[in-house]
């Protein structure tokens, strides 16, 4: 089993960052493909970010390429996505998900293990 827990979301202006973080535990945390994903209420999870086991590969939806920016550091079994340049339309609860399948993988079945979200508001 691994455990995942988001942190680090909030309000923000428009054109503002936040720093999400998720830590993990359980499970070697280092041999996980880590995603991102977020979702609005009564709509489908979406892909955001994946990040390769050891933080070689990155790959991101086009919504937040050159914004947003996915790392890992498998000393403190913990994930990142910086965000920047954040907008209204990426208001949503922001999930942190764990893949065992070696390989960058973007679609929310291939994860098996998930966090509680976090719910990040850009506000206009």
């Amino acid at each position: 089993q691994v455990q995942l827990v988001e942190s680090g979301g909030g309000l923000v202006q428009a054109g503002g960052s936040l720093r999400l973080s998720c830590a993990a535990s359980g499970r070697t945390f280092s041999s996980f493909s880590m995603g991102w994903f977020r979702q609005t209420p009564g709509k489908e999870r979406e892909f955001v970010a994946v990040i390769s086991w050891s933080g070689g590969k990155t790959y991101y939806a086009d919504s937040v390429k050159g914004r947003f920016t996915c790392s890992r550091d498998n000393a403190k079994n913990t994930v990142y996505l910086q965000m920047n340049s954040l907008k209204p339309e990426d208001t949503d609860v922001y999930y942190c998900a764990a893949d065992a399948t070696p390989g960058i993988r973007l679609g929310v079945e291939s994860y098996d293990y998930w966090g509680q979200g976090t719910q990040v508001t850009v506000s206009s």
